[in-house]
């Protein structure tokens, strides 16, 4: 069966898209430890980052790169901390979380956002993609 992930990859289930090519996708957590929040993912779904190959992991986080920077410059914070946890999605991802300080990066602070603040926050980390 499909992840979740796959299902957004597919167009099955709506995101707060920030970026893809053709091989990653980028968009926003819906219950974001900080606003900016982004999950970045291939698309091949692979269930544990450890699992995919060294090309692709690469790329990965070549793409998480430039979303990261987007990041910063879209949401006021003083670094974007990446985490990669694997536990509740089957499916290989990153999280870029804008951060202050090492406590920001506790997922026991993420909650809901409404989707037109996470539309928001989507765009304006866009217009900031180099």
């Amino acid at each position: 069966m499909a992840s979740l992930f796959t299902k957004i990859v597919n167009g099955e289930i709506p995101c707060h898209k920030i970026a893809e090519d053709k091989d990653y996708l980028a968009f926003l957590d819906i219950r974001p430890i900080n606003p900016g929040h982004a999950l970045v993912i291939p698309k091949k779904e692979i269930d544990y980052i450890f699992d995919v190959d060294d090309q692709l992991l690469l790329g990965l986080m070549i793409f998480a790169k430039k979303i990261a920077r987007a990041i910063k410059k879209s949401v006021p914070c003083t670094r974007i901390g990446i985490m990669v946890a694997g536990i509740e999605v089957p499916h290989c991802h990153i999280h870029l979380i804008p951060i202050n300080n090492i406590g920001d990066l506790n997922f026991a602070n993420a909650k809901p956002v409404p989707k037109e603040e996470l539309a928001d926050i989507a765009q304006q980390i866009k217009k900031n993609l180099e």
